[in-house]
């Protein structure tokens, strides 16, 4: 059975047809977002290539169609695309019908707290790729993020990243316990929710991160373009 390919038609199948909701209107980001999910993929599938090779994670084939990309399955390339599409439109979505920024007051202080903890675990952990990796580069892109943009856009990523959890653990669940991805715990903390190392909840955090300020930075950019008054 093709699992894993069911599993990414299921994640972006319901985002992609509400695109055209009139409130959101999210197909009208898509300028903005593609070249963001296409920044974000190729880190991510060039991470994803060194540790398959290196044995901190695997696939197993019975869940998969069996094309492969050098050493990834097809379905993972598409998890970088599916993956981060849904939840850049559950963020958007968010913002658009929730119009009072929640955790704005809070967002600075959630940061930092992840800046100072992330990379004290990472320091402590660092023949644990997975775990020093992982937490060590979500911390430089939350110091990134506040960088270029303050807590502008913080406190609607964090509510957007709490709601994203709900199909997170449903995914990532059904991945990790069949196993169609297997993790070598010599990697990573061994600490499981269920069966989802810890990690991958800040795997999944950095991803995030890093599309939504590629995102909406490109957004600001092309807004800037946009209303920026013509010389003759």
């Amino acid at each position: 059975m093709y699992i894993y390919l069911y599993l990414n038609i299921f994640t972006i199948l319901f985002p992609l047809l509400l695109s055209f909701d009139r409130k959101v209107a999210f197909y009208r980001n898509w300028p903005a977002l593609l070249p963001a999910i296409v920044v974000n993929a190729l880190v991510f599938i060039v991470w994803d290539e060194l540790f398959t090779q290196r044995g901190v994670w695997g696939f197993n084939e019975e869940w998969l169609t069996g094309i492969y990309v050098f050493s990834l399955p097809l379905e993972e390339i598409l998890f970088f695309i599916t993956v981060p599409y849904a939840c850049v439109f559950i963020y958007d979505v968010l913002n658009a019908y929730i119009t009072r920024d929640l955790l704005q007051p809070y967002a600075k202080t959630i940061a930092l707290g992840l800046i100072l903890v992330l990379p004290t675990i990472a320091i402590f952990n660092l023949g644990r790729w997975y775990t020093s990796i992982t937490f060590m580069l979500l911390a430089i892109m939350l110091l990134v993020h506040l960088r270029y943009f303050g807590t502008k856009y913080l406190g609607r990523f964090f509510l957007a990243y709490i709601v994203h959890l709900v199909p997170f653990l449903l995914v990532n669940g059904v991945l990790t316990y069949l196993p169609v991805v297997w993790y070598n715990n010599n990697y990573n903390l061994g600490l499981r929710l269920v069966s989802i190392p810890v990690e991958d909840t800040m795997y999944s955090m950095l991803m995030l991160l890093l599309t939504i300020s590629l995102y909406e930075g490109l957004r600001q950019r092309m807004s800037i373009k946009q209303y920026q008054p013509s010389t003759v």
